[in-house]
């Protein structure tokens, strides 16, 4: 199981140079992705695009870049050109968003989002293989489309997909998928097992989740509540912590000292899951640099 680390999803107001300090510095630390959200700041394919010109063997993706604001021939040509510009490390994660940003804050409609994401994959997916797009659906319309963009290899696509239809779509029409604030048993239980029976046989699962290298567990998973509070109301991430059982995200955030952490990382390796992003939470001092230590010596 590959052991990358996100980027955003604490957060922290890290300026671009911070971004790629931090970048550098899990390659450095031997670890094999840094998965960069797409928030309100700066964009996550452009942002890829430098860190790959200032590393040279990580790993990079989107964790994950809404569909909704941007065509899906535009964010194709975008990730595309990052892929050539960092020697193919480049794997495209997309998803719907949520309903209060897409349609709340952008004025977009957000009906029918398995509709949308099945339309925009059509168009996607084609020009991520290197393949002409001819599409004729009811949101694009695409006809006689294809990119030339030298240096770049197959485009892996990853959907953030948790409900049964997003993770049907993401079986049968992309790589596989980027899920957050998904505990083990729902991992195992509903995430994987969709996947499966959707005939998916060699999927990429990314399983993103905070984590941190801790003694003070209590105080830990409290700031954890008050920092990552959003990710507990979100409706789609909502419907994860209550399959799992969970009150909030520090219910299934990994937690703890050595043994747990090795212990709770292991058990997603074992259950097929093919990715860890781990969301480091420095809830106290050195906890960043304690956490991202021992990620490394999980590589070693």
């Amino acid at each position: 199981m590959k052991i990358g680390v996100m980027i955003g999803a604490d957060g922290a107001n890290n300026t671009l140079d911070d971004i790629i300090g931090v970048a550098k510095n899990v390659e450095a630390a031997g670890l094999d992705n840094v998965w960069l959200a797409n928030i309100f700041s700066f964009d996550a394919i452009s942002t890829l695009a430098l860190i790959g010109r200032e590393t040279q063997t990580i790993g990079l993706g989107t964790a994950v870049t809404p569909t909704y604001p941007r065509h899906p021939t535009a964010i194709a040509q975008q990730a595309l050109t990052t892929a050539a510009a960092t020697n193919n490390r480049f794997t495209l994660g997309i998803g719907l968003s949520h309903k209060i940003v897409i349609e709340d804050m952008l004025g977009m409609s957000y009906d029918k989002p398995a509709k949308h994401m099945r339309e925009y994959l059509s168009v996607l997916m084609p020009l991520a293989r290197g393949e002409q797009v001819n599409f004729q659906g009811e949101q694009y319309k695409v006809q006689g489309v294809a990119l030339d963009v030298p240096g770049a290899d197959r485009l892996p696509v990853v959907v953030a997909a948790l409900g049964p239809v997003m993770l049907k779509i993401a079986a049968q029409m992309a790589d596989g998928t980027n899920t957050w604030m998904v505990g083990p048993n729902t991992m195992d239980t509903h995430i994987l097992a969709s996947l499966k029976a959707a005939g998916s046989a060699d999927p990429t699962v990314v399983a993103g989740l905070p984590i941190v290298l801790t003694n003070n567990v209590d105080a830990a998973k409290a700031q954890i509540d008050k920092d990552l509070v959003i990710y507990g109301q979100l409706p789609s991430y909502r419907a994860m912590l209550d399959r799992e059982g969970a009150a909030g995200p520090s219910d299934i955030a990994i937690v703890g000292d050595e043994n747990q952490l090795r212990g709770q990382i292991k058990r997603f390796e074992d259950m097929g899951v093919t990715d860890f992003n781990a969301a480091i939470m420095g809830v106290e001092e050195g906890a960043y640099d304690r956490t991202m230590e021992f990620l490394s010596s999980m590589k070693g």
